[in-house]
């Protein structure tokens, strides 16, 4: 199961914090679960010191209860983020046994699935829930959508400009894609993170 998922999934990732902050609010995880890859990216609220400190603890309750499911996951970073600025967070967690993506947004970390087959549709948005983790949830729903080879996520925080969609390109390595829509696309006033997650079957 190791090695199906080092072989399954190809990341890429590109953050800068605000420039003069030491620390970013903006951060991600990658972690294998039970079935699969856990995969999210967190953006604490405001920047500086608290924003990035919310986000480490976001990121780390993610990472001790990974093989939960994604609502799960939520519940547990809400109790654990009371009494901070809060986060915006999306997750996605690919389950590389019948090659599925369930994935879950609240707050303003962008989402999108871009498919690499002629499918209808060949975009597919995360829909975001308004609220904040950490403080006013939002009724939590998450959604499970099939993944076949080349199938490209990208999240992206509030940092990057949301005209980042045409950038992906599903012949592209991840690192590539997220370089640039960094690079083209993200804002001088805010930390800024993209993540790219190419699903790249379940065959080893």
């Amino acid at each position: 199961m190791e090695k199906l998922r080092e072989n399954a999934v190809a990341c890429g990732v590109a953050a800068r914090a605000l420039r003069g902050e030491r620390a970013s609010g903006d951060q991600h995880l990658i972690q294998p679960s039970r079935q699969g890859l856990l995969i999210a990216v967190v953006d604490g609220l405001g920047h500086g010191s608290e924003a990035a400190e919310a986000a480490r603890t976001a990121v780390i309750t993610l990472r001790q209860h990974a093989g939960e499911s994604v609502l799960s996951l939520v519940k547990r970073c809400q109790a654990k983020l009371v009494g901070t600025r809060g986060v915006a967070v999306s997750i996605a967690s690919f389950n590389l046994v019948d090659s599925t993506m369930t994935w879950l947004g609240v707050g303003n970390v962008e989402g999108i699935l871009v498919r690499s087959k002629s499918r209808t549709p060949d975009k597919e948005f995360l829909l975001l829930g308004r609220g904040v983790v950490g403080g006013q949830l939002p009724n939590l729903q998450a959604f499970v959508v099939p993944v076949v080879s080349g199938d490209t996520l990208t999240f992206a925080t509030d940092g990057v400009t949301s005209d980042f969609h045409d950038e992906i390109n599903t012949c592209e390595p991840p690192q590539k894609i997220a370089d640039r829509v960094l690079s083209g696309h993200g804002k001088d006033s805010d930390d800024a993170l993209v993540l790219v997650a190419r699903f790249l079957g379940n065959s080893e």
